[in-house]
């Protein structure tokens, strides 16, 4: 088998993209699942039900980026050589309405794993941190660079700021391999339509 990633977010429309391209590189790809009261594996269906019940290439377990011990237990367990944090509170409009929330799962999740990658000494593993344009906030500058400054306008950017300097810090403080990738909306089949 190849090399291991986990994927947080792995039911949403990124995380989908991203273990059905890492299943076909020949990954052995985890996938954290917060747990819920309705079916959230509908854009992961077509991965699991042509996968040989032997066949260990993909892996779930319930977890939370709320929750400490279950981030790190998930990192212990499973040894990741790559961690892609695709998972968040990611409704602008409704981090009005739970800022708190969006804070913990958006900013203080990421800073969680990295945590739990120093602690369990896996400081090989590389990592890489979804963030968002909501950083920036309201430009009049397009297309924004390197050289933008960030100015997020809402609790959703306000958090993912958080959790891009905590990847920068992690990085420079400890030697991680992190990064963060800046992403735009995007469309795809996949993506949901709430």
């Amino acid at each position: 088998m190849g090399k291991v990633a986990l994927i947080t977010g792995i039911t949403g429309q990124d995380g989908a993209y991203l273990a059905d391209f890492l299943l076909r590189k020949g990954y052995l790809v985890h996938g954290i699942i917060r747990r819920s009261s309705s079916n959230t594996f509908s854009r992961i269906n077509y991965l699991t039900k042509d996968l040989n019940p032997s066949n260990k290439a993909l892996a779930f377990h319930t977890g939370d980026l709320t929750d400490v011990f279950s981030i790190t237990t998930i990192i212990q367990k499973t040894q990741p050589d790559e961690i892609y944090n695709l998972a968040a509170m990611s409704d602008v409009r409704a981090s009005h309405a739970i800022p708190e929330y969006t804070a913990d799962v958006n900013g203080m999740g990421p800073k969680r794993i990295l945590e739990a990658v120093v602690q369990l000494g896996l400081i090989n593993t590389r990592i890489f941190q979804a963030s968002t344009s909501e950083l920036y906030g309201n430009v009049n500058n397009y297309p924004q660079s390197e050289q933008t400054k960030f100015n997020p306008r809402n609790p959703y950017g306000i958090a993912k700021l958080k959790a891009h300097q905590a990847v920068i810090d992690f990085r420079v403080k400890h030697g991680l391999y992190a990064c963060n990738g800046i992403m735009y909306n995007h469309e795809s089949p996949l993506r949901s339509e709430d």
